[in-house]
C-alpha cells in the first residue's frame, strides 16, 4: 500500500496480483482502512473464484451488442426481428456507449419508466429484455458480478386479455367464407385454430384423410411484409383435427397438387402473406360480410383462431383437448389465454350437480329418517 498526495489531499493506491499473476493497481482511497478492505475483498474473491478483472468492466453495452443478438439467431425468425429493432431505437440511444461496469439500477429503473410513459408494455419490455440479455451475457463472461437490469420494481405489465375479442358463431364463420376468395382456408381457421403462420405453411403431404388430420410442422409467419420460414411456435409439430363437413374440399384441394406442394399458395404457388389489414382478401371478405349483416363484427384473421377455439368449448371440449388443437405449451396457458370462455362451464357444473343431486332420490322419506334420530 502506498500514499500519495493530490490537491484533494493524501490518497492510497493498493497493488496485487490477478489469478493470471499480472500485476495492477488500485488507487483513489481516501483512507487507509478503505485502501484494506478492498485488498482483503480481492483476496477473498481470488480464493473463492468470484474475482472480476475491473478492466473487463470497462466495455461499452455497444460493443457486446452485436454478439448477443448473433446468439439469438436461432430464435424463430418472427421473434427475432423485434429485438435489432429494440435494440436500435430503445436501447443503443441511452446505452450503447455506457460502460457495463458503470450502469445503475436505479437509472435502468428510471429508463424503463420513460419508455412506459410514451410506448406500450410490450415494447418497454422487449427494450428491457435486450439490455438485461445484454448484461447477463457480461456476468457469464465473467466481466460484472451483478445484473442492474434484473429485479426492477414497478415493472409494466401485459395486459393477460385484450379488450374486445371476437368470437364469430358458425353462421357468420360460414357467411364469412362464403364472401371470401378462400373459403376453405377460411373454414378451416375458423375450427382448427391454426395460427395464420401454420396454416400457410401446410403442405399436401401433412394430409391424413381418413382420421381427417392436417399436419402443423412449419411456420410461416408475415414479418415486416416478408415470409419467414421456420419452425412452430411451440417447437413441437402437431396434427389438427377438422370436421367431417369439410373433407371434400381439403380433399378436392389435394387432388390438384403434388405431395410438397402449399395447401394454400398464393397467386404463383409460393407462401401466402398475411392479408394487410384494410387492403388484402380477407379485409374484402368481412366488408362484403358487414354488407350482408349489418351486425358481423370488425375482425382480423388471428381472430379465427379465438372462434375456434370458442366453437370447440360450446363443442364440450376441455382444457386439455383445446390444448392440443391450438398448439399451447400448457392447459394453464389455454387457461389463461380463454380463461372467459369456460365461465359458462362453471354455471353447467353447477346445474348438472343439482340435477344429479335430484336424480339421487332425496324424497320426504328419507329426509324423515335423516331427521328422525336427531327428534
Amino acid at each position: 500500500m502506498e500514499p500519495y498526495e493530490t490537491k484533494q489531499g493524501t490518497r492510497y493506491r493498493v497493488r496485487y496480483r490477478k489469478p493470471d499473476k499480472q500485476q495492477t493497481d488500485k488507487r483513489g482511497f481516501k483512507t487507509v482502512k478503505d485502501a484494506e478492505l478492498y485488498l482483503a475483498a480481492i483476496k477473498v474473491s481470488k480464493a473463492t473464484g468470484d474475482y472480476i478483472d475491473p478492466s473487463k468492466a470497462t466495455i461499452t453495452v455497444g460493443a457486446l451488442h452485436q454478439r448477443w443478438l448473433d446468439g439469438k439467431k436461432v430464435l424463430k425468425p418472427s421473434a427475432y426481428d423485434a429485438l435489432p429493432r429494440a435494440w436500435k431505437n430503445q436501447v443503443e440511444p441511452t446505452w450503447g456507449k455506457r460502460e457495463i461496469g458503470s450502469i445503475e439500477k436505479s437509472e435502468v429503473q428510471a429508463w424503463v419508466a420513460g419508455i412506459y410513459a410514451e410506448r406500450s408494455a410490450s415494447t418497454t419490455l422487449r427494450a428491457l429484455g435486450v439490455l438485461a440479455g445484454i448484461l447477463d451475457m457480461a456476468i457469464d463472461d465473467g466481466r460484472i458480478k451483478r445484473n442492474p437490469a434484473r429485479g426492477l420494481t414497478n415493472r409494466p405489465r401485459k395486459p393477460k386479455k385484450k379488450p374486445g375479442r371476437v368470437y364469430l358463431t358458425h353462421p357468420q364463420l360460414e357467411l364469412l367464407a362464403r364472401c371470401s376468395k378462400r373459403p376453405t382456408m377460411v373454414r378451416l381457421l375458423g375450427v382448427t385454430g391454426l395460427r395464420w403462420g401454420e396454416a400457410a405453411a401446410l403442405m399436401v403431404r401433412g394430409h391424413d384423410e381418413i382420421r381427417r388430420r392436417l399436419h402443423a410442422e412449419l411456420n410461416a409467419p408475415t414479418v415486416n411484409g416478408k415470409v419467414m420460414i421456420g419452425p412452430l411456435k411451440s417447437w413441437e409439430d402437431r396434427w389438427v383435427p377438422y370436421p367431417a363437413y369439410l373433407q371434400p374440399e381439403v380433399k378436392a384441394l389435394c387432388l390438384a397438387r403434388r405431395p410438397d406442394d402449399l395447401l394454400f399458395p398464393d397467386d404463383v404457388g409460393g407462401h401466402q402473406r398475411r392479408p394487410d389489414h384494410g387492403t388484402g382478401w380477407f379485409e374484402g371478405a368481412v366488408k362484403r360480410a358487414q354488407a350482408i349483416d349489418p351486425h358481423f363484427p370488425r375482425i382480423t384473421v388471428h381472430d379465427l383462431r379465438h372462434t375456434a377455439a370458442s366453437l370447440a368449448v360450446s363443442a364440450g371440449a376441455n382444457v386439455k383437448a383445446l390444448q392440443r388443437m391450438l398448439g399451447h405449451a400448457s392447459a394453464a396457458e389455454t387457461l389463461d389465454t380463454y380463461a372467459d370462455l369456460f365461465d359458462d362451464d362453471l354455471e353447467s357444473v353447477a346445474m348438472k350437480l343439482g340435477v344429479a343431486r335430484a336424480a339421487a332420490g332425496f324424497s320426504d322419506e328419507w329426509e324423515r329418517k335423516l331427521a328422525g334420530p336427531a327428534a
